[in-house]
């Protein structure tokens, strides 16, 4: 019993003085506690409201035991701190009076309890997509010791299951935004970075519905694979993911597979291929524990990517890459790609099958670069246009970070570069109807490469985006450039590559097309049969 009244801590109060006054706000251990009688009892709780910090002895006390903060509205029952309206609970702490003495228990739970409470918490703002309260969980986390990177693979353990269609960009940045948070200069800096993918995950998964991958496993074989992907079967690629990871086979040994799966097709408008790239580089920043949900959720959304190349614009893709046989000497230069369309990037192409890849590869992505710093804003302004012609930054922009991993990949597996470099192409190809080539592109030159992705890269932590996807793709742009720059500095696109990104930073996004969506709807059902 001496222990236990020892933890208690003198309010400098009676329980007269209380009753006389009805509330006191006392401030002790660096705590703002309130200490209010109610229903004829005393309670102690945080002084300031959970929700935005409106100090609650300014509250109303209704019936019994509850306190309204009049800020918001949000309601509290004293006696447990739980919010009867609104989100989080008070803090709530032990009240003992002795004789007319009011003593409270100010010292905070053990450290681990604070972080599950934490954690628990931020599974609930997590479902609400409440940004501010997982801001607030993933600072409780630091303050109770841990790190708040901690939160990333919990989100993705406690999330994976509602991503339908399996990965998204959600995984595919969180690299990156914790490559981000790892160069911050201040503490609020390093979790606006961290927040960033548990937010863009609340957001994929809002009001979505529970899609449970396969428990079987069966043992890891890569052809087998590859094979299931192709056949879209996505219980036996899961268990042969499930296999591999029983064996402690880790994502190094398996990317191998998962690149030859995403360049099997022009899939997914080049996200598989990001995706393998970027899964790694996820992993490598996390624990062992998320390689499960990740890599389950890349097979899910390699098994589902669309197959581009079955269109009919793009069906020579599978004649080109039937005729790459290594013969074509021409020698490759990015204005050979200039203007050409689908088919003629693809014969292009294939024109210098028997060039050193890296040739190859900087002829077209200097033709992207080309594009991109060309791109002709009229087709992203439109409101009379038809549903293919709805382009944007982001048509552009693939093609670098597609260009980015698959440099990656064919680094491992070289015997892909076919693949890759056409694919690659087929950007080039398909954006060449929303390039105008004659517009002065003189402003957007770079000068100082290094302290152009500084700038734009520290005006990341506070972009003021409000959709996830748009900021991480500016972010992901940055770090495929940066990236590619660093292994290539003085490469021939270097220079329009630049340019390009910098004009699709500071050049405004239009970001909602209601009237071109109206158009298209009621031009859509007038020709529904």
């Amino acid at each position: 019993m001496a222990e236990k009244q020892s933890m208690f801590t003198s309010a400098g109060l009676s329980r007269a003085d209380l009753h006389a006054k009805g509330r006191k706000v006392i401030r002790k251990a660096g705590k703002q506690v309130l200490l209010i009688e109610a229903d004829g009892r005393i309670f102690a709780v945080a002084n300031r409201c959970p929700h935005e910090g409106y100090p609650l002895s300014e509250g109303t006390l209704g019936a019994g035991c509850l306190l309204t903060c009049n800020w918001h509205n949000w309601k509290f029952d004293l006696s447990n701190g739980e919010a009867l309206v609104g989100r989080d609970p008070v803090r709530t702490y032990p009240v003992e009076i002795r004789g007319e003495d009011i003593f409270i228990e100010l010292s905070d739970p053990p450290a681990e309890a604070q972080r599950e409470r934490a954690l628990e918490a931020l599974n609930a703002a997590i479902a609400d997509n409440d940004l501010a309260r997982m801001a607030r969980e993933m600072a409780r986390l630091e303050r109770a010791g841990f790190d708040a990177s901690e939160a990333i693979p919990h989100a993705i353990l406690a999330r994976n299951e509602r991503l339908e269609d399996g990965m998204t960009h959600a995984y595919a940045a969180a690299a990156d935004w914790l490559a981000l948070a790892g160069r911050a200069s201040s503490p609020q800096m390093r979790l606006a970075a961290l927040l960033e993918p548990v937010a863009h995950l609340a957001e994929d998964t809002l009001g979505a519905g529970s899609f449970p991958y396969s428990q079987k496993a069966e043992g890891w074989e890569p052809r087998g694979f590859v094979a299931a992907v192709e056949a879209e079967d996505e219980g036996r690629a899961t268990a042969l993911v499930r296999g591999a990871l029983a064996a402690n086979i880790g994502y190094e040994n398996l990317r191998a597979a998962f690149g030859e799966a995403a360049l099997a097709h022009y899939a997914d408008f080049g996200h598989c291929a990001i995706y393998t790239f970027k899964a790694g580089q996820l992993l490598s920043r996390l624990d062992s524990a998320a390689a499960e949900p990740v890599l389950l959720a890349f097979t899910r959304m390699l098994v589902r990517a669309t197959r581009e190349e079955r269109l009919p614009e793009f069906r020579f893709y599978a004649r080109a890459i039937s005729a790459w046989d290594g013969t074509g000497y021409a020698p490759a230069r990015a204005g050979d790609f200039a203007g050409t369309s689908i088919d003629g990037a693809l014969r292009r192409t294939l024109a210098s099958s028997a060039r050193p890849p890296r040739e190859i590869y900087d002829a077209v992505l200097g033709a992207a670069a080309s594009n991109m710093l060309h791109f002709d804003r009229s087709f992203e302004q439109a409101s009379d246009g038809a549903i293919a012609d709805n382009i944007g930054w982001l048509d552009f922009t693939h093609a670098l970070t597609f260009a980015n991993a698959c440099r990656h990949i064919c680094g491992e597996r070289p015997d892909l570069w076919p693949r890759a470099l056409l694919q690659l192409a087929l950007f080039v190809g398909r954006n060449r109807k929303y390039v105008r080539a004659d517009q002065d592109v003189s402003r957007w030159r770079v000068n100082d490469r290094d302290a152009f992705l500084f700038r734009e890269t520290t005006a990341l932590y506070d972009h003021g985006i409000p959709e996830p996807i748009i900021a991480c793709h500016r972010l992901k742009v940055l770090c495929a450039l940066e990236d590619e720059l660093a292994v290539s500095p003085d490469a021939p696109w270097a220079e329009d590559m630049c340019a390009a990104v910098n004009r699709y930073l500071n050049t405004p996004m239009k970001r909602h097309h209601g009237l071109r969506t109206a158009a298209q709807a009621l031009d859509f059902i007038a020709k529904e049969g």
